[in-house]
This record gives structure tokens, C-alpha cells and sequence, in this order.
């Protein structure tokens, strides 16, 4: 299949700011070839890297990814490990590439569980492209909402601040940026799987059958334009015309 050219889309100016994906399947798309699920997560990996491209040329404000969840960690030890490897592999090799795009990257989750050479290589991605203007790609790991909420309050508590909806929405580690437009969630699931739950509360969502290795530029391109034929009323009542 050719490459989609962005240029080429005529998507206009309805383009969801911020587009959340939990990022399913690789494993089943392994399994269904015969192959181990360590193989299923680069191929998982390997589109990651094409959809952020992607999403950075045709003008995405925000993109955020649910990589590892704090359930993860119930996978078998060699699969985890696997995980942390080819994540590992993408911090290294992708960094300079995206900071040069002018990519932000922001991890959202407790990285203190993480080993502590994958902590210095999230830390030094942060670091480095914490003042880039373009994408914000915020990477969920180690990540749960409800963790993230709780997180917040706390947070807010040892501040002595009021707790109040605005001051939640700015402790959370998407501070700043736009509450989620557009989820996306591939391999045929249909939940949000404690997924970004504040951000996502007037999001609009996409299901797709196809695992997230098989979420082609094509397909990608398709749950936006699905998006875009909705109108979003937000509680109220929008007239017809």
C-alpha cells in the first residue's frame, strides 16, 4: 500500500486537538502468525513510530499513547522485560529524531517502578524536549487514571489548595493541554481500561477491529474523519440547519 502524503488528505480544519490511543492487539497480531508476542510489540512499536510522524505532519496538537498500564504488570516477567527493552530501544534511537521535529514528550505514570536506566532515559526525553512548540506526545506508562487523579489531589493537599475541578485538571500530567478530542482503541475492545478518564469525559470514540500494528496512516486518517461527521453538543441541544 502507498504511504498516505498528509498533504494529500483535504482533512480541513476540524482536526481533533488531542487524540488518545490505547494501543491493543500486538500481542494477537503475533499470535495469530504464528510468532511470539515479543514480536507483536515491535511490530506495535514499529507503528508508533509511523503515527507520530503522522500525527505531527498533519497538525495534531496532542497525542497520547496508554503504553503500559499499572495492570501490566500482571503479563509474564519475560513479556514485561521484553517491554521494557523496546522501550529502551525507541527512547535511544527515536529522541534526537523527534527533538529535531520539535516533539515534546511528557510521560505520564510512576516511573519509579521502572529500572533505573529506563527512568534516566525518560527523564533525559522530558528534559530535553520539554520547550519543543510542535507535537505534545504524552506516553502513558506505568500509568492508571484513577492513580493519576488520586496523584493530583494529593498534590493539591500538600499545597493547602481547594480542591476544586480546575485545580484537579491542572495538577493532572496533562496540565496545560486540551482535554482528549478523539479515543481510539484497536483489536475490537470497547472500554477505556482506566485510561485517561477526566480527560476523556466528552471525548468522541473510535473502535476498530483491527490490532494496533495493523492501524495503518489509512485507517488512522479514517477514525479522524469518523470525528469529524459527528457533531459534538456537549450536554446541550444543537439545532439542525
Amino acid at each position: 500500500m502507498a504511504k498516505i502524503q498528509p498533504e494529500t488528505l483535504n482533512l480541513g480544519k476540524d482536526l481533533p486537538k488531542h487524540i488518545g490511543i490505547i494501543m491493543d492487539g500486538n500481542g494477537r497480531w503475533a499470535t495469530r502468525k504464528g510468532l511470539p508476542r515479543k514480536l507483536g510489540h515491535r511490530a506495535g512499536m514499529e507503528r508508533l513510530r509511523g503515527l507520530i510522524r503522522f500525527s505531527s505532519d498533519i497538525g495534531i496538537e496532542a497525542l497520547s499513547l496508554y503504553a503500559f498500564s499499572t495492570e501490566n504488570w500482571k503479563r509474564p516477567k519475560e513479556e514485561v522485560g521484553a517491554l521494557f527493552e523496546l522501550f529502551m530501544e525507541y527512547f535511544l534511537s527515536e529522541l534526537d529524531e523527534l527533538h529535531k521535529n520539535g516533539v515534546c514528550i511528557r510521560i505520564m505514570g510512576d516511573m519509579s517502578a521502572f529500572p533505573q536506566r529506563m527512568q534516566d532515559a525518560m527523564a533525559e526525553a522530558m528534559s530535553k524536549t520539554a520547550s519543543n512548540p510542535g507535537l505534545k506526545l504524552n506516553i502513558a506508562l506505568n500509568y492508571g487514571s484513577r492513580a493519576e487523579v488520586v496523584r493530583a489531589a494529593n498534590i493539591l493537599v500538600k499545597k493547602g489548595e481547594e480542591v476544586d475541578e480546575e485545580a484537579l485538571m491542572n495538577a493532572l500530567y496533562t496540565a496545560g493541554l486540551p482535554d482528549l478530542d478523539l479515543v481510539i482503541r484497536t483489536a475490537g475492545e470497547q472500554r477505556l481500561s482506566n485510561f485517561m478518564l477526566l480527560q476523556a469525559a466528552y471525548a468522541e470514540f473510535v473502535f476498530t477491529d483491527e490490532t494496533f500494528p495493523e492501524l495503518t496512516e489509512e485507517l488512522y486518517t479514517g477514525c479522524i474523519r469518523e470525528y469529524q461527521r459527528r457533531t459534538r453538543r456537549f450536554g446541550a441541544v444543537v439545532e439542525k440547519k
